[in-house]
């Protein structure tokens, strides 16, 4: 439980520490390390001989000579020591093909009983072998380079748990951190107020429920590139603990992870992610910072650790209503990820103007609709309207038969959804340049804004298939090498790959609603969720098989393969309901038809309506689902995995599990894709086809709550902890919103021209009747003479009683046309006013980075002090007539 405290929780905490840590200071001797076969460190082993101290009762571990006698608290985040911390974990599993060893010392272990002879015929057995050989040398390599390690083991009968904790002193931290390019503190400044919406409810004076003060916010700096020769200028560098925060160690270490070899380098037999696909490995992790639970007994706030932290005070979902700590997010998980939720929290923030007008809209067409003319006479119509059959079996309708749907209709079709879908138009375009700007002063605020990809190294799919190697024109490296004529090739095959299973797709739905009827629509919502799948593992097949070299350019191809699938996927039956059903249908004697079949027309309520219904159950339907499947499936994942754990513990485990065992049984976490690509879905929705239904921008913010918190919850709770990654945008699926955008101008603009009543309705009132009156009438034409089936029945069209257009449908067209074109133009123009208007970086952000570039000159500058008194010097010959205080 928390202690509310009556102090004030301070906001910067002491950032220069004075502290004497010579007498701490250890070599790496003093770590834990590996005692299993060639796993030793020399230099270890040669400490333990002449110390002659070795636990006989746990030979995986060595304690090192100069450890204390006392025992040392057996902390989750650190080794045996209770000092060193704990920056990585690899794990792996091996089953066992007899018995575990007894308490004799002369038996094997497991790892060396894994090693069989090599005259071993089976397969298998030899996988295990060159599995073994490859963790080995991995290990020693890791050792080479400075690593300190420490390996535990969790073991019943049949199968054993490796977990080999991997930690990085201070001396590698300091070399990486240079060739990385870290950001290093150069002096503290006040937090930056970086949320608009709490300083205008400020300046208005209104009360903020949204605030919150969460304890221990990172602090703010100006900082530079981390230089080894410049330590003492950097704040803090005294405390070799604390000077580093766990996000940089992972990194580095991960780093360290990436590059080291384990087999013949010829072959890129090289990094920790190949181990895992290879299954040498099963995981590779960093540890979260303790539990997220709560303490029983009672503390201050500011003695949680950072996971409880965000567990308490955004994970949990009585905050929903609550400001993001993104600052915490972003120091515990990364910016990428610190990215992804400052955008969702961003784009949620400006679903409330959107959802509270497209409300209002919608409730001003119930108001409204008692006022609705044309609907008025087709319900007082009687018989006076005989409709032609809708298809070849039906009858003919009297029209007043549609009264209620016309009713219904209008509240899709009235004079404000024309209205909403402008502000909708001006809402997309605006919002994303408003996050240009807001992503580029998180960027700087979070030291990523002059970030940018190290040149990557090969995928390890890249690496393993690659015919040849070449020499890297950047590195000097000779890396695999795949011809990029061949590469090209396999890209242009996989583009028609992608347009084959698009065009077949499109003609499917035509189809499809040819024969269905609207409760259906169920059906096809299931359809969609299932052709997803199968998309989404298409499009990863079709990027493995081209053949891209780094991990960005497989990432930008696959998301933007499985983009177009999904946009055909999730949009093809409403853009068929807006744009394609009823404009082919023909008339009496003279119907269209596609494969033998009478092309569809709209229904009686008209084609808004049933656009209406499809985006209903589309989107909120897929909403539900998604929500349900991100709230059950971690939870029977991490089921199963602590149901694996268990297995191997057994009932003689009698102590804890640690924390190593903990985030082994949560869930891998599989990246941000899934959720970006649901949330760029939704943004489709309600921008495209926003006309139709009002009330999308309103279903988008109650799920986005919701996903929030949900989202949040996983990364906290559920998913094992994720290395932390720079970046300094939201990457490739901004480019796709900005497409998104644009879309949803033109398609606006063509659902009001051609897909509403509202420019035929217009014309009418400016050319016959201001009031509608008679407006039904004159939108129905007269079967032909020779329509001898219901004679002089009627239908929807201006064409005159041989079924040729009138001259008002080429007015009405010429109308349209002009509509679009001007609708286009408007929007373009005040999008480009906009980008003009508002700059991607604030001036107060321009400000502060001329001051921070500043501090960095100086910071670095080789003769400071020669520099900082010549500029004394020249200060004091500028003003001859001053003296100093002393005179």
């Amino acid at each position: 439980m928390l202690r509310k405290s009556s102090e004030r929780l301070k906001g910067d905490r002491e950032v220069l520490l004075d502290l004497d840590t010579r007498a701490e200071a250890q070599s790496t001797e003093s770590y834990g390390s590996l005692q299993n076969g060639s796993f030793i460190p020399p230099r270890y082993l040669a400490a333990a001989a002449a110390d002659g101290d070795m636990d006989g009762d746990d030979p995986i571990y060595m304690q090192s000579p100069t450890r204390s006698k006392q025992p040392v608290p057996q902390l989750g985040n650190y080794f045996r020591d209770g000092r060193t911390k704990i920056d990585f974990v690899l794990v792996w599993e091996i089953r066992s093909r007899r018995k575990r060893r007894g308490k004799g010392t002369n038996m094997a272990t497991s790892e060396e009983r894994e090693a069989v002879p090599a005259e071993e015929s089976s397969r298998s057995e030899r996988r295990k072998a060159q599995l073994a050989q490859w963790r080995e040398k991995f290990v020693q390599n890791l050792e080479s380079v400075g690593l300190v390690m420490e390996k535990e083991e969790t073991a019943n009968e049949k199968k054993t748990i490796h977990f080999l904790k991997i930690s990085a002193p201070w001396d590698v931290l300091v070399c990486y951190a240079e060739e990385l390019c870290l950001r290093a503190p150069l002096q503290a400044q006040q937090h930056l107020d970086l949320n608009t919406s709490a300083r205008v409810l400020s300046k208005l004076c209104i009360p903020n429920v949204m605030t919150e003060s969460v304890p221990n916010r990172p602090l703010d700096y100006y900082t530079c590139a981390f230089r080894k020769s410049k330590m003492s200028r950097f704040l803090g560098w005294e405390d070799h603990d604390t000077y580093f925060t766990n996000t940089q160690r992972h990194r580095v270490v991960y780093e360290i992870l990436a590059r080291t070899a384990y087999g013949k380098r010829k072959k890129a037999e090289v990094g920790v992610d190949r181990l895992l696909n290879e299954g040498a490995y099963t995981a590779a992790f960093p540890l979260h910072e303790g539990p997220f639970q709560l303490p029983k007994h009672e503390v201050r706030p500011d003695e949680l650790n950072q996971r409880q932290v965000l567990y308490y005070y955004w994970a949990r979902w009585c905050k929903w209503y609550k400001y993001q700590p993104l600052d915490h997010i972003r120091e515990y998980f990364g910016e990428k990820i610190a990215l992804y939720f400052a955008w969702l929290g961003f784009y949620t923030a400006w679903l409330l103007p959107a959802a509270v007008v497209g409300t209002l809209v919608f409730v001003s067409g119930v108001m409204s609709m008692g006022t609705n003319t044309p609907a008025e006479e087709i319900c007082n119509s009687g018989a006076s309207y005989t409709m032609c059959p809708l298809c070849k079996t039906c009858k003919a309708w009297n029209m007043s038969e549609i009264c209620t749907l016309t009713k219904l209709g209008y509240l899709f079709d009235h004079p404000g959804t024309v209205f909403f879908s402008v502000f909708m138009s001006f809402w997309a375009v605006t919002f994303l340049e408003y996050w240009k700007r807001k992503m580029a002063t998180l960027a700087h605020h979070w030291d990523c804004m002059d970030f940018h990809e190290e040149e990557e190294r090969p995928r390890p799919e890249f690496a393993a298939m690659a015919p040849t190697m070449e020499q890297n024109p950047v590195t000097g490296v000779k890396e695999p090498y795949f011809p990029e004529k061949t590469r090209l090739s396999r890209m242009f095959t996989g583009s028609m790959v992608i347009i084959m299973m698009v065009r077949p797709f499109k003609i499917f739905y035509i189809l499809y609603w040819t024969i269905a009827n609207i409760s259906s629509s169920i059906v096809n919502l299931g359809l969609i969720l299932l052709m997803g799948q199968v998309y989404t593992a298409l499009a990863e097949q079709l990027t493995k098989w081209e053949m891209h070299r780094t991990q960005t350019q497989y990432d930008n191809a696959f998301i933007f393969k499985v983009f177009i699938f999904q946009f055909v996927n999730f949009y093809s039956s409403p853009f068929y309901v807006a744009f394609f059903k009823g404009r082919f249908v023909g008339y009496p004697t003279n119907y269209g038809t596609l494969f033998g079949m009478r092309n569809e027309d709209c229904g009686a309520g008209g084609c808004l309506i049933e656009l209406a219904q499809q985006l209903f159950i589309i989107m909120v339907g897929k909403q539900l689902i998604n929500n349900v499947q991100e709230f059950i499936l971690p939870k029977v994942k991490a089921w199963r995995q602590k149901r694996t754990l268990a297995k191997v513990l057994g009932g003689k485990a009698s102590h804890e599990p640690r924390r190593w065992e903990e985030d082994y049984q949560l869930v891998e976490c599989e990246g941000l894709f899934e959720e970006y690509l649901e949330m760029v879905l939704q943004f489709g929705f309600i921008t495209i086809f926003v006309a139709a239904f009002p009330l999308a921008p309103l279903f988008a913010l109650l799920n986005n709550w919701v996903e929030i918190r949900l989202d949040a919850h996983k990364f906290v709770c559920e998913y094992r902890r994720p290395v932390a990654e720079r970046a300094q945008n939201i990457g490739v699926w901004f480019n796709i919103l900005e497409a998104l955008s644009h879309l949803s101008v033109i398609a606006n603009a063509f659902l009001i021209a051609f897909t509403s009543d509202f420019l035929p309705r217009l014309l009418y009132q400016y050319k016959f009747d201001n009031d509608l009156n008679g407006y039904v009438n004159f939108t129905l034409a007269y079967a032909p003479l020779n329509y001898t089936e219901y004679p002089m029945c009627r239908y929807k069209a201006f064409r005159d009683n041989n079924g040729n257009y009138t001259l008002f449908y080429w007015e009405l067209l010429a109308v349209r046309l002009g509509f679009i074109i001007a609708f286009e133009h408007v929007v373009f123009f005040v999008l480009r006013a906009i980008d003009w208007i508002v700059p991607d970086v604030p001036e107060s952000l321009e400000l502060k980075m001329k001051r921070e570039r500043y501090l960095a000159k100086q910071a670095l500058a080789e003769n400071q002090e020669a520099l900082l008194v010549s500029r004394a010097r020249a200060a004091a010959a500028a003003t001859p007539g001053t003296s100093s205080p002393g005179q």
